[in-house]
């Protein structure tokens, strides 16, 4: 980084490039730190979620399970659009509560609905109602007691339609959430980006002569003479060899010019 005498900031991207390129094992080190950590903060710390569902089929006055064959594409979408007004129902406080009192689960009004969400099969005349719950058997349980409740409260307040349960729900034996991989790999980028940017933190405030071209760029004086690193073997490495040259040149071209 070289900073002009009009106050603007050059930053050689090679050398920052190149400085990332030397720290690599380190930075890609910290990465599987930071995945491992949050890999065993998901298995430790997270909830893990389940989820059940239940199947339904919306029957209107012309669409039934009985008449398969005879189904249009007119009445598959007006079954369809009626998935909505279901899933409406389905969230009501009254069916809500009613639910809380047949299952006896131990939650609010807006806690259920929160664990309740239901969507259109494939744009289909089944709909799917899904419960998560922190307990396999409890999502289970609440899924079943909405399959049993939702067909009458839907033939009750809809005219010349109803639902039928295709599938009731099964106890779900694995978990939907949290994914462990998905908390790895964000664990690995984060810890990549942090090791990253010390890295160029580092390089960007670094201000030890490292070689002849920083004296150019950043001194309007020319280097009179530099001493080489003898402890070297086949390299050049004139840290300090530099900056000790050019501040004794300058000292005898000072004297050199009182005499």
């Amino acid at each position: 980084m070289v900073k002009k005498e009009n106050d603007e900031i050059e930053i050689d991207l090679a050398k920052l490039l190149l400085a990332l390129w030397r720290s690599a094992a380190v930075i890609l080190l910290v990465g599987i730190l930071f995945s491992a950590v949050a890999f065993l903060y998901a298995q430790s710390f997270v909830t893990p979620k389940y989820e059940a569902n239940a199947l339904f089929y919306v029957n209107n006055s012309t669409v039934s399970l009985s008449s398969a064959v005879a189904i249009t594409t007119g009445e598959l979408n007006a079954a369809s659009d009626l998935v909505d007004t279901y899933v409406a129902i389905l969230q009501s406080r009254a069916n809500m509560e009613l639910v809380l009192q047949e299952s006896g689960a131990p939650y609010t009004y807006e806690q259920l609905r929160k664990m309740v969400s239901a969507s259109a099969v494939n744009s289909t005349g089944l709909f799917r109602v899904t419960v998560t719950s922190s307990d396999p058997e409890e999502a289970r349980t609440l899924a079943n007691v909405i399959a049993n409740i939702l067909p009458d409260k839907i033939s009750d307040i809809v005219n010349n339609s109803s639902v039928e349960v295709v599938d009731y729900a099964v106890t779900p034996h694995s978990r939907v959430s949290p994914s462990y991989l998905k908390y790895a790999m964000v664990g690995l980028l984060l810890g990549i980006v942090f090791a990253g940017a010390i890295v160029v933190l580092r390089d960007l405030q670094d201000d030890v002569i490292h070689d002849e071209d920083y004296l150019l760029s950043n001194f309007d004086a020319p280097v009179l003479a530099s001493i080489p690193d003898l402890e070297a073997k086949g390299q050049k490495k004139y840290g300090y060899g530099y900056g000790y040259g050019y501040g004794a040149a300058s000292r005898e071209a000072k004297k050199g010019g009182k005499d």
